[in-house]
Order: C-alpha cells, then sequence, then structure tokens
C-alpha cells in the first residue's frame, strides 16, 4: 500500500473519524484507523464497536492495499506538520513509513483482518434531508439527554419518524426536548430508533455550517448517515422510549408571553442565590408580570419581576432554573410562550407562534 496527500486534504479526514477512536481500548485494534488505498482514494476508519465513522479522500500515486495504523498518533503526527506539506505513506512489511519534506516517521502496524466492521445494515428506509435541518433538530434537543441513567434508553436520542415529519426527542426523566421538520416525501410506516449518546455527539461534531443534504438510512439495529464523502454508522440503543407526547402537558390553558433574553437574564441573576443542590427558583404569575423568586440555605433571596404579556392571576410553580435556562437557549426568536396548568404541572415553553420546538420541564417543591 502507498500514496502520496497533501497534509490539508489528509487532515480532514482524520478529524473527522479520530473522535470515534476511545482512549481505553479493550482491542490493540480498536486504538487504530483501518486505511485503504483504492483507485485514486484512500479512505480511513474508526470503531469503537458502537460507532463506525468511514471517511474517504483523494489521493495521488497510490498503490492499492489496506492496513491499520494507530490513529492518534497518525493524527499528531499530521496535525503537526507545517501547512502545504506533501505526505508520502508507504507500507514496508509491518511498518508504515510516513515521510513529508525533511521528518521521517516509522509507525507499527496490525494486520487488517482483525480490524472489526459493522455489517451491512437492513435498510428499512431511507430519508435525505438538508444537513443543516438535521443540525439543528439535533443541537436544539441533545442537551436533554440522560447521562449514564440505569434507564439506558434514556441515554440517547429518539429520531420518530412518521408519514411527512421528523422528530427529534431527548428526555432525562426531568425535562424534554422536542423539534421536528416536515419530509419532502411521505416514509411508508412510523419508525422509532434511538441512538446512543456518543453517536448524536459524533454527528453533531461531523456536520458542518454549508448548504449539502444528508441521507439517513434507518436499518433495524443501525442507523447510517451519509454526507459527502462520510458515511456514519451508529448501533441503536435496544429499548423502548417513554411514550413522550404524553409528558408534553395537555389542557395547559394558563400561558403568558415574555422577551426571551429578558427572561433568561432575570433567570441567571436569580440563580445566583438558588440552592446549590436543588437550583430551584419559583416563577409567580400575576396579570402583566412574571415574579421570580430564589432562597438559598443561608436565608438569602433574589427577586426578579419582568413584564409579560398574561391574565393568569395567583399561580406559583417552583423549577430547576438550569433546566429552564436550557430549554431558553435552545429555542429561537425573541418571544417565547410559557403555558401551565396548575401549580403541580410541568411547564410547556415554545417559541411564540412556532410548535415545532418543544421543551418540557417538570416541576419542582420548593
Amino acid at each position: 500500500m502507498q500514496f502520496s496527500i497533501q497534509r490539508e486534504v489528509l487532515l480532514k479526514p482524520l478529524q473527522q473519524v479520530v473522535g470515534v477512536v476511545e482512549r481505553r481500548q479493550t482491542l490493540p485494534v480498536l486504538a487504530n484507523l483501518l486505511v485503504r488505498a483504492s483507485g485514486n482514494e484512500v479512505s480511513f476508519t474508526g470503531t469503537d464497536l458502537e460507532v463506525e465513522m468511514v471517511a474517504t479522500t483523494a489521493a495521488d500515486s497510490v498503490q492499492d492495499g489496506e492496513i491499520t495504523i494507530p490513529a492518534r498518533k497518525l493524527f499528531d503526527i499530521v496535525r503537526a506538520l507545517p501547512d502545504g506539506a506533501k505526505i508520502d505513506l508507504k507500507l514496508n512489511g509491518e511498518r508504515i513509513a510516513l515521510n513529508a519534506g525533511r521528518s521521517r516517521f516509522t509507525l507499527a502496524t496490525l494486520p487488517s483482518s482483525e480490524f472489526p466492521t459493522i455489517d451491512e445494515i437492513e435498510l428499512v428506509e431511507r430519508v435525505t434531508l438538508p444537513e443543516e435541518v438535521l443540525r439543528d433538530l439535533m443541537d436544539r434537543t441533545a442537551f436533554a439527554m440522560a447521562n449514564q441513567d440505569v434507564r439506558y434508553y434514556l441515554n440517547g436520542m429518539l429520531l420518530d419518524l412518521q408519514e411527512h415529519t421528523l422528530r427529534c426527542v431527548a428526555t432525562d426523566g426531568h425535562r424534554l426536548a422536542l423539534k421536528e421538520t416536515k419530509l419532502e416525501s411521505s416514509v411508508s410506516a412510523r419508525r422509532q430508533i434511538i441512538i446512543p449518546r456518543k453517536g448524536v455527539n459524533e454527528l453533531i461534531g461531523l456536520f458542518e455550517a454549508g448548504e449539502g443534504s444528508v441521507e439517513l438510512e434507518f436499518g433495524r439495529n443501525h442507523l447510517r448517515v451519509r454526507r459527502g464523502g462520510v458515511v456514519f454508522t451508529s448501533k441503536l440503543i435496544d429499548g423502548r422510549f417513554p411514550d413522550y407526547e404524553a409528558v408534553i402537558p395537555l389542557g395547559a390553558d394558563k400561558s403568558a408571553t415574555i422577551e426571551r433574553d429578558v427572561l433568561r437574564s432575570a433567570l441567571q441573576r436569580a440563580a445566583i442565590l438558588s440552592n446549590e443542590k436543588y437550583r430551584g427558583v419559583k416563577l409567580e404569575l400575576t396579570p402583566g408580570r412574571i415574579k421570580i423568586v430564589a432562597h438559598n440555605p443561608e436565608q438569602e433571596e433574589a427577586q426578579e419581576e419582568v413584564e409579560a404579556e398574561t391574565v393568569v392571576d395567583d399561580l406559583a410553580v417552583g423549577f430547576n432554573v438550569g433546566y429552564l435556562l436550557d430549554a431558553l437557549g435552545a429555542l429561537r426568536g425573541d418571544k417565547v410562550r410559557i403555558n401551565l396548568r396548575d401549580a403541580q404541572s410541568s411547564c410547556l415553553l415554545q417559541e411564540e407562534g412556532n410548535d415545532e420546538a418543544r421543551h418540557v420541564v417538570m416541576p419542582l417543591r420548593l
């Protein structure tokens, strides 16, 4: 195996796949990238047995072959080389020689036959949508995923594919984030899959600001995403996601509309004197305003009053201020609407005049 390539051309695919490779490995070969040279292209594959990323790029003077090379060392060497350097890689026996100008490196390898690859997925549905749309869906819901929860199905993101709609949903049991988009073409049947947390984070890191499109391939046990020269595959969490639609409060007829930035700033100030453990604040609604109150064990108190479009009188509900701030950070637009049912009900936050994004925060007893 042999090929020549410019440093900048090689660095991009390495950046895309190296994040998948875990620093601590159960198998030595999992610390390596599978490098395949064929025709006038070279592909780089990284995996941790749950998530696989393959990035392909053009190269010169290609001699076909494949081998596995230490991922982090290869990436660090290429990143440290000067801009514009021309890199030659050649397999000599069981070693890879990497030459660039006056720099010479020799790296150990492992046979490609030891490298685990994810099987071909059993395709059940394919959807194409703009890259910026999928990024927005995931960006605005990922924060609500659970982290190492014993309810393993919460440690990921639900992709709910309906007839003309794709929804991304995440919840940790205390709050829920939902964002949906319309699809250009309808799908044959409703499908729900749960992508593990690492797969979600790797996908978000893969997206770039651009006008390209991505192709989602739904399998029975895998999700595959194709974008440009990159193919991302993730195993799915085998579990049943909660009935998230039942969590969205029905009959929440007590509403208040408020400037998003004004509410965020008031909550951030009140949070300074909230209880460090529970981070509770109380929202007190009266006609034309919302009062925010926070206390802590030192008997300190913060009070903020903000104007709001509301006719609700004498309703007070406690919430975790961090969850409210996360939800407001994921919403867009100048104004947000808060919907409540009673003093024990969860809170539904939405952008004014837009229900594509919905955020639910459970109440806190203060």
